[in-house]
């Protein structure tokens, strides 16, 4: 029997599958790669600042997806409000051409959506909950 879209992990539209797309959404955009002697994250997000017009409009729609999902989960119109206007702040600090991807490198807004989304799972969805763990290396 074919596979449909809603038996694939993480392509269905219960709770726990948003969580799960909404999470490698932010590390894409957040955490795609460390910046050596910084030791600090960098996603697409900032990347994307090197295409001046474009890029950052890319990473607004992105973050915008985010913002969507939230929305399917039933998120309320203030924590909505709060995650438009944090990708928002992020296009109005990338729009800046090659300047942009500083102050950008330290407001991470997909970061800030995340956990208004994860706090919202926690309370209302306790079942989509995932066990967070820290993986160090020596």
């Amino acid at each position: 029997m074919p596979a449909t879209f809603q038996s694939l992990p993480g392509l269905g539209r219960d709770p726990a599958s948003i969580r799960q797309r909404v999470e490698h959404a932010e590390r894409l955009l957040e955490g795609l790669i460390t910046i050596p002697g910084l030791n600090r994250k960098v996603g697409l997000d900032v990347l994307l600042d090197a295409l001046p017009g474009i890029g950052p409009v890319a990473a607004t729609a992105l973050g915008g997806w985010i913002v969507w999902e939230a929305r399917n989960l039933g998120l309320s119109k203030w924590q909505m409000a709060r995650m438009a206007g944090n990708v928002g702040f992020d296009l109005l600090l990338s729009a800046i051409p090659f300047v942009g991807a500083i102050p950008d490198f330290f407001f991470r807004s997909n970061s800030r959506n995340l956990r208004i989304i994860k706090r919202h799972l926690d309370r209302h969805h306790p079942g989509a909950a995932t066990i967070e763990t820290e993986v160090r290396r020596a």
